[in-house]
């Protein structure tokens, strides 16, 4: 027996020796030798799961067509020896190791005692999470954090593994989670820069930020084909046009990775993602993980045309989309994840899930989802809920629901690219040289880099008497509140998923739009006035104002209309208001996507499309401002990438479309050679159909704030309600204290749609949604129930209250103890409670609801909410009046709370 295990590990040695050099061959060996003792009777599965036939093919089968997609992964043909080396991992791995590999938990919720537990093949950040919980860390302290979870994997005294985890993290313009990184044009700005050589550029110096942090795994580049500009993700795509997508993903795989035949996944380079798969980008009405309407040869030739350059410059990670295509979820679609990609196509990397995917797949929820597994994901995105999803999935393999070969073949497809990339042999994160090179982190070189694509991304629509360019000589008043407002310029994905709770001080190597025009100016000898509201103390020679929309990010970002401002033209105004004091007007536009400005067209001289440039703000002014003798330092070379709306109604407005009539088409851009005199626009804008009113739903909490109300998270310190208190309306805070409540983000179904609140002391401690100015009672009155989802994490807790719409002085239209009635509620599973308003004997609020509502407990515990309304209409049994009594009704899987008296809080 000896003999042969020693004939067998030389067999091993001798494949590893040709495909790897000295210090991966005893990486790797060392490796097969630390696997789980129970190994030996684990089969060799030398057959694909891609290459077999499975039971429940008929629908797939029904969906084929006679289109054909394109075999594409030819730079990068599969190694007979590296694959042997593989059949010999995957006989050694046991199941749970092989589970193991497939999930990756986010690190808000990982801790490193349960890497060490079960040594997850990989993990993440989100768009909130940074290492310990620090917004603002170093990136020597995301270092040391891969370090932690590095050496964790590795540790084999738990789980019998020693294959080490890699990051996964959105790098999506720049390494931009992380604090002081040089944050590149969002990929809209891009596109119009029509430079698949600054694209290669980008990609290698955001891999070179990356990797200054120890991590492995960017999810980019975004190849969505944007068909409709109200989809709130639009300014992750490059494109409207498939071209331009097709010709960007490889250059920035490319860039991103290393080029294949010369440094592919070698020093710099990182894994990279190619996202979404397939079809995020042309959803019915534009709606965030909506349905995709289209035949599959438009599916092909549009959505997917990315896929090609990526899948040919050997991209190792595709991640699943959220969307469905004709009504079939992607997550679970087998046909377009294992026939179409896998086969047809011939990519040999793996097929990632986005963020909980997996939970809209047909008989899948956040714990489970042999759905996915079987249609072709291979790596699960289970933020929170991962230890569940381990041990079920390790239920479904051994029940076989999940085929043995389906596991092996996602297994092998994720440690073939860990083994391309050398993570066997490289080391812990911090050992690594391209580690350890720091001062490429924000670099000089990548901050002149992200100028360049600032300038290069600018397009001109409108330059009436050639205001432009101006003189740096004179005197410049810059307004607007998007002019020295760096959060604004970046957009969402920067350093927060949102970007909503961002300051200057969040970008602390950044330059505001206004410092950049300061500093040439300045130098220039000219005289810079910044004043937001444009009430200047000396009347500037022209204004530069910088508006656009405000940060956000995928599905809060979806819009129902083009129109700039509708309802709230504050900007307009404010150019207006500089009119007619006769002062020429250069208006900035900051926008995500092309939206309806005819209006603020017709106001301004000149009018610039700046996208969200992000860090580098010198780079407008590089553009705007001449030289000293008056000529242009840079010409304007951005052309649209997306067609801009001539209506207010032309959602969708594509190159090529049947009765294409845009105000600027697609390509336009005018430079300083041009004369164009752009005359006046049309205002008129179509009928508006308001949302309904009585709809019988207000939302207080549902997936994010309802922007007349934030958190509020005090202590016993604080005396009653009204006194002074620090709103938060990001995912995450600390209650006054800084330790008796704390809130973080949870999933319920969605993103971070959920809050958990932890009480930490015996001290009290309330959680409460306030209003950021309080309301009239009477605004209120025709909600007849707060309607809320509910987890307790442990038990239900003894001296837990509930209080809906209080007064500044806490007296509350309903109060009451939870502990007795949702005493039967099942820890760790969401139900949704409602809570009668209306009560018998019980006068309706006279006076100005400060709190919408407050949950107040002592004692150490947690719960998490969720998808909080106020609702004029009752779920199922409308409460009696005359009913004083508590009561709990099961309908609908509300648990409905009926009248009881009030007590004080």
């Amino acid at each position: 027996m000896i003999n042969n295990k020693i004939t067998m590990y030389k067999t091993i040695h001798k494949a590893i020796h040709k495909i790897m050099n000295h210090k991966h061959k005893f990486a790797l060996l060392s490796l097969l030798l630390a696997t789980s003792a129970n190994a030996a009777a684990v089969n060799v599965m030398k057959t694909t799961y891609s290459e077999q036939k499975t039971e429940n093919n008929a629908q797939n089968n029904a969906e084929k067509t006679a289109v054909q997609w394109p075999y594409v992964n030819t730079g990068l043909p599969k190694d007979p020896q590296l694959e042997q080396v593989l059949d010999q991992i995957l006989a050694r791995m046991t199941v749970a190791q092989k589970v193991a590999q497939m999930i990756q938990p986010e690190i808000g919720y990982l801790s490193v005692a349960q890497m060490r537990k079960y040594g997850f093949g990989s993990y993440l950040n989100g768009g909130n999470t940074a290492p310990y919980g620090q917004k603002r860390a170093a990136p020597a302290v995301w270092l040391k954090y891969a370090d932690d979870m590095y050496e964790a994997s590795v540790d084999a005294k738990e789980d019998g593994s020693r294959i080490p985890t890699i990051w996964g993290t959105d790098a999506m313009h720049g390494h931009s989670n992380v604090y002081g990184a040089t944050l590149f044009p969002h990929n809209i700005g891009l596109g119009a820069a029509h430079d698949p050589k600054l694209i290669h550029q980008i990609g290698v110096a955001t891999a070179k930020e990356v990797a200054a942090t120890g991590i492995e795994w960017s999810f980019a580049p975004t190849v969505a084909v944007v068909r409709d500009d109200r989809w709130g993700r639009t300014y992750e795509s490059y494109s409207e046009d498939p071209a331009i997508v097709k010709a960007y993903a490889g250059q920035m795989v490319s860039g991103l990775q290393g080029t294949l035949g010369q440094d592919f996944l070698q020093g710099f380079g990182r894994i990279a993602t190619a996202k979404h798969f397939v079809g995020d980008g042309g959803t019915e009405k534009g709606i965030d993980r909506g349905d995709t309407l289209i035949d599959e040869q438009g599916l092909r030739d549009i959505h997917a045309a990315g896929y090609m350059t990526a899948i040919r410059a050997g991209v190792q990670s595709v991640m699943v989309s959220f969307n469905s295509w004709n009504g079939v979820r992607l997550h679970g679609h087998q046909y377009l994840l294992t026939d179409v990609l896998k086969q047809q196509m011939g990519f040999d990397g793996f097929v990632v899930s986005d963020w909980n995917g997996h939970k809209f797949v047909e008989g899948c929820s956040l714990e489970q989802c042999a759905g996915a597994i079987n249609a072709g994901v291979d790596v699960l995105m289970v933020p929170e809920h991962f230890e569940a999803f381990y041990h079920n999935t390790i239920r479904q393999v051994e029940q076989g629901v999940i085929p043995m070969t389906r596991i092996d073949d996602a297994v092998r497809r994720f440690l073939r690219a860990k083994i391309r990339w050398g993570l066997l042999a490289r080391g812990k994160p911090s050992s690594r040289p391209e580690s350890k090179e720091r001062a490429v982190f924000n670099s000089q070189a990548h901050q002149e880099l992200a100028r360049d694509a600032v300038r290069k991304s600018l397009v001109l629509l409108k330059n009436n008497r050639q205001l432009l360019p101006l003189s740096p000589k004179s005197h410049v008043l810059v307004a607007g509140d998007g002019a020295d407002n760096i959060a604004k310029q970046a957009g969402g994905w920067s350093v927060s998923w949102q970007g909503t709770d961002n300051s200057n001080a969040d970008f602390p190597n950044a330059t505001s739009v206004y410092q950049g025009i300061r500093q040439q100016v300045e130098s220039a000898g000219g005289k810079v006035e910044l004043a937001v509201n444009g009430r200047y103390r000396q009347k500037p020679d022209v204004a530069v104002v910088v508006i656009g929309e405000n940060p956000y990010a995928e599905w809060f970002g979806d819009i129902q209309q083009l129109e700039y401002q509708l309802g709230d033209k504050r900007d307009l105004a404010l150019i207006q208001q500089l009119k007619q004091q006769g002062i020429p007007v250069v208006t900035v536009f900051l926008t995500g996507r092309p939206l309806w400005v005819n209006k603020e067209l017709n106001a301004s001289d000149a009018f610039v499309v700046a996208w969200l440039p992000g860090s580098e703000g010198q780079g407008v002014a590089d553009v705007l401002l001449a030289d000293s003798q008056g000529e242009p330092r840079y010409d304007f070379q951005g052309k649209l990438s997306f067609s801009w709306p001539r209506f207010d109604d032309q959602f969708v407005l594509n190159k090529g479309d049947a009765n294409y009539d845009p105000l600027f088409a697609y390509g336009y851009g005018l430079t300083y050679a041009d004369q164009t005199e752009l005359g006046p626009l049309s205002e008129q804008v179509s009928p508006v159909t308001a949302a309904s009113s009585d709809d019988g739903i207000q939302p207080l909490f549902l997936r994010n704030l309802a922007a007349d109300l934030a958190w509020v998270l005090a202590d016993s310190s604080t005396a009653k309600a009204s006194d002074s208190a620090t709103l938060i309306t990001t995912p995450y805070g600390v209650s006054t204290d800084g330790q008796s409540l704390a809130m973080q983000s949870v999933n319920l179904s969605y993103q971070e749609d959920g809050r958990q609140l932890r009480w930490n002391t015996a001290a009290p401690a309330t959680a409460s949604l306030r209003y950021l100015k309080p309301v009239a009672a009477a605004k209120l009155n025709q909600a007849k129930a707060l309607r809320f989802s509910l987890r307790f994490d442990q038990q239900v807790p003894a001296k837990l209250s509930l209080g809906a719409l209080c007064d500044l002085e806490g007296r509350c239209q309903r109060q009451l103890s939870l502990a007795q009635p949702l005493t039967s509620m099942q820890p760790g599973v969401w139900h949704t409670v409602e809570v009668a308003l209306q009560c018998a004997g019980q006068p309706a609020m006279d006076t100005r609801i400060l709190d919408a509502m407050v949950l107040s407990a002592t004692g150490q515990h947690s719960l998490a909410v969720a998808d909080i309304l106020l609702v004029t209409q009752q779920s199922a049994l409308e409460m009696s009046a005359q009913n004083t009594s508590s009561q709990k009704v099961s309908s609908q899987n509300i648990m409905q709370l009926g009248c009881v008296e009030i007590s004080a809080r």
